[in-house]
């Protein structure tokens, strides 16, 4: 019997699946967990309730499978080093169509479904935009009855748990799989074997020709483990498959014999490191190394596995193209194009150019930034250790493509030399991107801007050479997790009034904005927001031990801390709106709640002061009785996506204020929008977009466009021109080179203050008196309800573009050529 229920007939079944789901989750506690109802503790009913869910789910899996063998389905990989998934069983729970007949059960045992949910961890396998988008991109995936998998590495520990102490930003280990994960199903039947390090045995055949063998390596074992996806409706239910390592043997047993029991585990502790960690540290060589062979290990695990599951059909390897697609989510696995030469080469004895042909009818790249430290580049020295082959490979490719690029450009050798995968200089280095370009058939960005700067800017070379490879893909954001989860008051309101086909075509909101003109509707609205608002400030009592105004604006910036990111230039208007209250008596439109969160990488010093300086201004501004009547600041620790959920739809001015030409694309501005806040921007990344889709009178748009950030820096950018001659900036910069929010640290801001003079590298100073202005009016306008719930409602109207579904479905259509098995 199967159990997966999709929404329209979950009603007509709810007594028999409430029956079975209390069966199960009582059979669960007893039999699976060893306890009893009356003494199961929160995270036992977690365990249970969510082990109950995973029977229904492990059936959709099943189902699933079979559909897509029956249809002969071409499949899509995805390969990404993150996946930024959140929890999981409410995110089921209503995809199955269970959610409400899950509560009615708990409640008959006097429970809260919410405080069970409450119990799951976050899983801690990414950290910012690009983990999130492959999440969304595997929830639209199933959605839309998809034939897509994920493939990732079941990271130990995620990136870090962030405590904030005295302001300072403090790294604590996030263990999420302390007490293990119900959604993880171990498949080790599955396992394979990763080859490391060795060297290269440059043999001849019987023939006489050249054939290079691997020899000598050490072998890691890669352990697949299968998350489920499911899709709404809980008619589909694809996988994401996890690797951990292992070592290829547990431990040398006449070592343990002979005493030496740590030398007897050494390699097993080793093989494990490899997937212990989100990013280690690549500030030390060993950090580097570690950082290579995660990659690596990554794309060998995906790469076998996927060609097991084509090979298993029966087809032979040269059709491998028309039956798989693999997407690279950035430059992480771009030792694919080396590692899928390899296998077709050495294991499965093609011949060069059929093997090519292959490769690059298979893989597509995803370039996510055009930021140069952000464009990952190998040592040629530590790939040779590590990977000797595929260094000779990668050599080999770059050898033939220098060829084409000579033919087309004879005797360019500039051209050569920056379109080389390998850059020459003192310490040669091997460039993932370039190679990614290379090996792939497909090169897209994530905006419309940015796929612009990618082909005329980044990759200008290549996109002469290939202008068919490269296009655009607009993110997208799945509205299952980002308003029918997150925002349930406002998704209820929405399907009342329109019904609920909005949450898998999300262009059918557009329904909603005749009712901006209801004032009815619109007193819903902020009823809602209100709502949402209260449940955030409850969150920063919490947390932050801070009680918040849900009566004031709630200005909010949530994402990863970086200097181009500009978190430092809502600091300084601050600043900016700090010195306007208390030395020039000048009252506000209306109070704000400044809303801050977002982790820094342990090394970015400059990041982490930032974090700093705005919890130092928190502290000043809570300590001046003036001050504090009109302005509070919060700085969330340990953001995270279950934060994340209670964050956006609580928002009413959303921060976007990248430097312009910096910021590929954002996910955030696009889940801001959907859930009623207005944004405040540049013209930057997918900002752009969203201005064209809710117009200019419904967004703030502020600063200097990408254009013109590159005409200041051509012309010399000055910004101490900016001190001399705006009184505004003067003073706040001279409150940093004093001790005014320095707190107990005296002189600990000096140094921005020097810097923001000596270069600015990110304009904040040229952009400062746009931005005061842009908040200005968004100040004014709050101050009219009526007229900002009004813009507020045709933001949530106009966003529909912004789905992931339709991103995937034009993944789908131009560079994969696959189509939904429903």
């Amino acid at each position: 019997m199967s159990f997966i229920l999709t929404k329209q007939n979950a009603d007509a079944l709810n007594t028999s699946t409430g029956e079975e789901l209390e069966n199960a989750i009582e059979r669960h506690l007893r039999y699976t967990l060893g306890c009893t109802a009356a003494d199961a503790q929160p995270r036992d009913l977690f365990n249970a309730v969510s082990l109950a869910v995973r029977e229904r789910v492990i059936d959709g899996i099943h189902a699933t499978e079979k559909k897509y063998n029956a249809a002969d389905a071409k499949r899509v990989y995805y390969v990404s080093m993150e996946f930024l998934i959140g929890q999981s069983l409410e995110n089921n729970l209503r995809n199955l169509g269970l959610l409400e007949e899950c509560r009615r059960v708990l409640e008959k045992r006097g429970l809260n479904l919410e405080d069970v949910i409450d119990q799951e961890p976050d899983a801690g396998l990414g950290n910012g935009g690009l983990g999130r988008l492959a999440a969304c991109f595997l929830d639209s995936l199933a959605s839309l009855h998809m034939p897509g998998y994920g493939y990732g590495i079941n990271y130990e520990y995620g990136l870090f748990r962030q405590d904030i102490v005295d302001g300072h930003q403090r790294e604590q280990p996030d263990n999420w799989r302390t007490f293990g994960s119900p959604w993880l199903i171990e498949r080790p039947n599955d396992a394979c074997i990763v080859p490391l390090y060795g060297c290269i045995d440059h043999a001849i055949d019987r023939d006489g020709n050249y054939c290079p063998m691997w020899v000598d390596w050490q072998a890691i074992v890669g352990v697949p483990s299968d998350m489920p996806i499911v899709g709404f409706g809980g008619e589909t239910v694809n996988i994401l498959r996890l690797y951990s390592a292992a070592g290829s043997k547990e431990f040398d047993m006449n070592e343990f014999n002979a005493g030496d029991y740590v030398t007897a585990v050494q390699q097993k502790v080793k093989a494990e490191t490899i997937s212990k960690v989100l990013y280690p540290s690549d500030n030390v060589l060993q950090g580097k190394e570690l950082r290579l062979i995660q990659e690596y290990f990554l794309v060998a695990c995906s790469i076998r596995d996927l060609v097991r599951r084509h090979e298993a059909t029966g087809a032979p390897i040269t059709e491998l193209s028309s039956k798989a697609a693999v997407q690279l989510n950035d430059t992480h696995p771009a030792l694919s194009v080396a590692e899928l030469m390899r296998l077709l080469i050495d294991e499965k004895d093609l011949d060069w150019d059929t093997a090519w042909k292959i490769t690059t009818d298979t893989l597509a790249y995803t370039n996510h930034t055009l930021l140069p430290e952000a464009l990952e580049r190998w040592p040629v020295g530590l790939v040779r250790h590590v990977l000797p082959r595929h260094l000779q490979l990668i050599y080999e490719i770059n050898h033939r493509f220098l060829q084409q690029v000579e033919q087309r450009w004879p005797g360019d050798d500039g051209r050569k030399r920056h379109m080389s995968i390998i850059e020459e200089g003192d310490h040669r280095q091997v460039r993932m991107c370039n190679l990614a370009v290379v090996g792939s058939h497909s090169v897209n960005g994530v905006s419309a801007m940015h796929s612009e700067l990618v082909k005329n800017k980044l990759l200008a070379d290549f996109n002469e050479l290939w202008p068919e490879k490269f296009n655009n893909k607009t993110n997208g954001i799945t509205p299952r997790r980002w308003l029918y989860q997150a925002n349930p008051g406002l998704s209820k309101l929405v399907t009342d009034s329109i019904g609920d086909g909005w949450i898998t075509q999300l262009d059918q909101l557009l329904q909603i904005e005749p009712l901006a003109e209801d004032a009815a509707f619109r007193d819903d609205f902020r009823r809602i927001k209100r709502e949402c608002k209260v449940s955030l400030a409850d969150l920063i009592r919490r947390t932050n031990n801070t009680r918040v105004d849900p009566d004031s604006m709630f200005d909010v910036q949530v994402k990863r801390i970086h200097e181009y990111k500009r978190q430092l230039l809502n600091a300084l208007r601050i600043i900016h709106d700090y010195f306007e209250i208390v030395e020039d008596g000048i009252t506000p439109p209306c109070p704000r709640t400044y809303v801050f969160a977002g982790k820094a990488a342990p090394g970015y010093w400059v990041a982490k002061q930032i974090i700093k300086l705005i919890n130092n201004l928190a502290k000043v501004i809570e300590n001046d009785p003036v001050a504090s009547e009109w302005m509070q600041i919060a700085f969330i620790p340990n953001y995270r996506v279950s934060v994340a959920e209670r964050i956006f739809p609580a928002s009413e001015l959303s921060e976007q204020i990248s430097t312009a030409g910096y910021e590929a694309s954002g996910t955030g501005n696009m889940k801001f929008a959907l859930n009623g806040a207005l944004t405040i921007g540049t013209l930057d990344g997918a900002n752009i977009e969203i201005l064209e889709e809710v117009g200019d009178d419904n967004i703030f748009i502020f600063g200097l466009t990408e254009q013109e950030v590159a005409m200041k820096w051509q012309h010399g950018y000055d910004p101490r021109e900016y001190y001399h001659h705006v009184p505004s900036i003067r003073r706040v910069i001279d409150s940093l080179q004093g001790d005014r929010f320095s707190l107990n640290e005296l002189g600990s801001f000096n140094w921005l203050a020097d810097s923001l003079l000596s270069n600015d590298t990110y304009l904040l100073l040229a952009d400062f008196e746009s931005y005061v202005s842009a908040q200005r009016d968004a100040g004014e306008l709050y101050a009219d309800p009526e007229a900002w719930t009004r813009k507020a409602i045709v933001n949530v109207a106009r966003v529909g573009k912004f789905s992931s579904d339709r991103t995937i479905s034009e993944y789908a259509t131009d560079i994969w050529n696959i189509k939904p098995v429903p």
